[in-house]
């Protein structure tokens, strides 16, 4: 007969062995830690010194256009050359190819033949924006202002009452190009759309959240003083003559871009964040040429950064990645390094056994609104790069994430998941693009808040984190 303490003893027993599963059982994810945590003081120093060459570039790159300047100019430093010739391309040749001011390729020619793998990262420089219209000047109330139309996914309502600057070029009939840039030095002026005051807007106070600001009401103040006719249109064509030598009937070939004109900053107390217009995703891009310019050995396999334009409008256009300008250059590397004439075969075995990474950035769990994510596999800043899942066909095959896990977890690099709230988000990247074409291709990235906000707000040790795993992933055998 089974005594009651013994059925006391026996439950306890249990209850132990019930308890110690339940820990073991617990999520590796949950488990995990803030990237800071177990930082060394070198490291930190390391964080701040790539965390000021980040800003630096952004400040500088507001546009595809001034992205491709800064950083062709920055290659250029370290030892890349503009593409010329078939025998430009040898083992440790460092090139550039420029696809019309608006999209490059920065390559380092591998030891292995280059139709037996590469190692390529491609990200977007373009972000949502407000372009300025063919026939934008006109005047109304005494002020005069410019027609425009946005570009990519914003929320018109972020952009009214901010300091705004304009950039871009302005293409003349007799060849001449015009660079602009005017709002982005603390001495030039701004621009701005205005906003209705309190006092007034009880007519507007129905309006849904999306359409605070309609898309025809992003006009922002260019100009408040009239000529001697009391014309301020005519004031303000007469500066623009004055100023850069242009007439009316120039903007029709003009690509003229309004960002905001604030600079980088440092986000809390402790500055871990870093809070910025266009981080999506010239954080990706900067962090792909960077870890590329930084490699100082020939890398096994060619290692090529790929820095595109119009993704946030579909990847169209003979700059966007649904172009053929990547093709081109691998027929190109392709058929000098086989020395065989152009070869379609080639160029696809070369793409086929290309490894590739589609950088792009990615929502981050919001501290306001956490409702909006699906918190088991939500990211968070601060917590790794992203490996993105997006279900439905679109991730890579489990065995080139399994090699990307193991890349990142050899090279002691944090990381973690991402999948958006099933029916109610999403975003696409240039990974389609090169999925077509028969390459190897995963999604990674990291968080941000406020994502196609004029302030995007990312956090410091994840761009470093980006960049160290870029570039052991260029180095990859």
């Amino acid at each position: 007969m089974i005594s009651y303490s013994t059925i006391i003893c026996s439950s306890i027993s249990a209850l132990c062995v019930l308890s110690t599963f339940c820990m073991q059982a617990q999520s590796v994810w949950s488990s995990k830690k803030s990237s800071w945590i177990g930082i060394s003081s070198a490291d930190k120093t390391a964080i701040e010194d790539f965390s000021k060459k980040y800003t630096n570039y952004l400040y500088n790159a507001r546009t595809e256009l001034s992205s491709t300047k800064e950083l062709i100019e920055e290659s250029k430093k370290n030892g890349f050359t503009i593409y010329s010739k078939l025998s430009d391309i040898k083992p440790g040749a460092k090139l550039l190819f420029i696809n019309r001011d608006r999209a490059l390729i920065a390559c380092i020619i591998g030891a292995q033949p280059f139709i037996k793998g590469s190692r390529l990262i491609a990200a977007h420089h373009d972000s949502p924006r407000i372009d300025i219209k063919a026939r934008p000047l006109y005047e109304t109330e005494g002020f005069a202002m410019f027609q425009t139309i946005y570009y990519g996914g914003i929320k018109k309502y972020q952009w009214a009452n901010l300091p705004l600057m304009i950039s871009g070029r302005i293409d003349t009939k007799d060849g001449k190009t015009t660079w602009i840039d005017i709002g982005k030095n603390p001495e030039d002026p701004v621009f701005v759309i205005p906003d209705a005051a309190p006092h007034v807007d009880s007519p507007l106070r129905n309006r849904t959240y999306t359409s605070v600001l309609e898309g025809e009401e992003l006009d922002p103040v260019i100009g408040s003083i009239p000529d001697d006719k009391n014309s301020v249109f005519n004031g303000v064509m007469s500066l623009l003559h004055q100023q850069f030598g242009f007439q009316e009937e120039d903007f029709v070939s003009a690509e003229l871009h309004i960002t905001p004109a604030s600079p980088p900053r440092e986000i809390g107390f402790d500055r871990g964040l870093i809070g910025s217009y266009g981080q999506d995703d010239r954080s990706c891009s900067f962090a792909a040429m960077h870890s590329l310019l930084s490699l100082n050995d020939i890398p096994e396999f060619t290692s090529l950064a790929y820095i595109v334009d119009n993704e946030e409008t579909g990847n169209v256009n003979n700059t966007g990645a649904a172009s053929i300008f990547l093709n081109s250059v691998y027929s190109i590397i392709s058929e000098a390094t086989t020395k065989q004439q152009f070869n379609t075969n080639i160029t696809n075995q070369a793409l086929h056994n290309a490894l590739v990474i589609s950088a792009d950035a990615n929502d981050g769990i919001s501290p306001l609104f956490p409702g909006l994510s699906e918190k088991s596999n939500a990211a968070k800043l601060g917590y790794g790069i992203c490996i993105k899942r997006y279900g439905r066909s679109f991730d890579a095959n489990s065995e080139f994430t399994a090699k990307i896990r193991n890349l990142l977890d050899i090279n002691v690099i944090p990381w973690q998941t991402v999948t958006y709230k099933v029916e109610t988000g999403g975003g696409g990247t240039i990974g389609g693009q090169m999925s077509k074409d028969d390459m190897n291709v995963i999604d990674i990235g990291i968080p941000l808040l406020s994502m196609h906000s004029p302030f995007e707000i990312s956090s410091k040790i994840d761009l470093w984190n980006l960049n160290k795993f870029f570039t052991v992933f260029y180095s990859s055998k």
